[in-house]
């Protein structure tokens, strides 16, 4: 019986203890979870997830000022008139590009100018006249950042930072020369012109080519007459001998070398034709009509001054000689090109700038188109085909005389190189007669 209790007693001694556990187990706290581990060193050393790639911000494009120093009024002039609408035609296609200008600057302003327009922030400075322009050559060492440039009329001085220029103008004054010789019923043609130089000198040569050739292909006999003012601009005597070549040599087609509109008004009066230069006098300026003016060629300055300014944005020297034809084009801000020279009248080009009640033959007018077409394309020049003899008449340079006339200065076929179209051509071609 003892024994029977004491079992009893054990059981339920037992069964209390594992309740005991029980209730003990039930009363610990849930198990929280592990923290993250630390990062180990090399998990630390691994770069980043590269982000998205943005595209790279463009910078900024150079500020240029492109200056322009006039030798002479823009106004109602057509050589500094058509600088200045090429300066302003750069300002219009490049937003980064600013123009600005002074006028009727001589040798003696012409640095004191440049200074001045180099402290408005221009680092492009042009003149446009050699006589005037030279001057600038002796500060381009002190300002290296800054483009010079002149006009060339035979001096071929040159830097670095000095860059000289001329359009082959004689190309596009060749077409106007064909068109002259279709229009003379007189078989006289006169030329106001400025004064002997190699540049006066050049640009006859491609109008007196274009005549001798429209002639022989007309089967007339002409007359090429050239009367100097000692000027570029000097209206009151531009009139005076616009008014002698018609009056007493029978001139019935005139055309000028010389700067103010005088001639044109003369021509005008007279009732006879007119050939311009340098712009489209009529479609630019409203200069009279096509019943006077038969045909004008158009200088595109632009041309050239992009040359510089493209040099300048992408950080490359300037070319230091440029003489670009009928083959180099500059893009207007509307898309327009337009090549350095070419015929135009009353906003029309090529043969459709012929005046059209000048009457031109059709063999000249195609010959005009072929000529014309060929150039712009560079597979013919008028120097190149072309002999050159001297008509005895000229400027005689230092160690270089006037070729006696009849001279093959020379052959047809031959190209003449750049550097001696610009500096060395000073005779006239046989066929002009110079007055005195």
């Amino acid at each position: 019986m003892r024994q029977h209790r004491f079992r009893n007693l054990t059981l339920v001694v037992l069964l209390l203890a594992v309740l005991a556990l029980m209730l003990a187990a039930c009363s610990q706290p849930a198990p929280t979870e592990a923290p993250a581990p630390e990062p180990t060193k090399a998990a630390e050393q691994k770069p980043a997830e590269k982000p998205t790639e943005q595209p790279a911000e463009q910078p900024a494009e150079k500020e240029i000022t492109l200056a322009i120093e006039h030798f002479s009024i823009i106004e109602g002039t057509t050589w500094s008139g058509a600088h200045d609408r090429a300066g302003k035609r750069i300002a219009e296609k490049y937003p980064n590009v600013k123009y600005i200008y002074r006028e009727e600057v001589g040798p003696d302003s012409a640095v004191p100018f440049a200074e001045e327009l180099i402290a408005e922030g221009a680092n492009i400075v042009i003149g446009n006249a050699e006589f005037m322009g030279l001057p600038l050559k002796d500060i381009a060492d002190k300002y290296p950042d800054v483009t010079f440039g002149a006009v060339i009329a035979s001096d071929l001085t040159t830097k670095p930072n000095f860059v000289r220029f001329f359009p082959r103008q004689y190309q596009a004054l060749y077409l106007e020369g064909l068109v002259a010789a279709a229009l003379t019923e007189t078989g006289n043609i006169g030329v106001v012109s400025a004064f002997p130089s190699v540049q006066v000198i050049r640009r006859q040569a491609g109008f007196t080519l274009g005549v001798l050739d429209g002639a022989k292909l007309l089967n007339k006999d002409v007359n090429i007459y050239v009367k100097y003012v000692g000027d570029w601009y000097n209206p009151t005597e531009e009139r005076e001998i616009a008014k002698t070549l018609i009056d007493q040599y029978k001139v019935d087609v005139l055309t000028q070398q010389s700067d103010s509109g005088s001639p044109l008004d003369v021509a005008s009066e007279a009732g006879i034709w007119y050939v311009g230069k340098d712009m489209d006098i009529v479609g630019e300026y409203g200069w009279s009509t096509t019943d006077t003016v038969a045909i004008s060629f158009d200088t595109r300055w632009e041309v050239i001054y992009d040359r510089m300014v493209q040099a300048m944005m992408e950080g490359k020297a300037p070319e230091t000689i440029m003489y670009p034809g009928m083959e180099s084009t500059f893009t207007l801000a509307d898309g327009t090109v337009e090549p350095t020279v070419d015929i135009m009248n009353d906003g029309k080009v090529g043969v459709d700038a012929i005046s059209p009640k000048a009457n031109v033959p059709q063999e000249i007018v195609d010959l005009v188109k072929q000529r014309r077409e060929q150039m712009m394309k560079g597979e013919w020049d008028p120097f190149t085909d072309h002999a050159f003899i001297s008509n005895g008449t000229g400027l005689e340079l230092e160690g270089q005389p006037v070729p006696a006339k009849g001279t093959e200065v020379k052959p047809a076929g031959e190209e003449p190189s750049v550097e001696w179209l610009l500096s060395q051509f000073n005779f006239d071609l046989e066929g002009v007669t110079i007055l005195e």
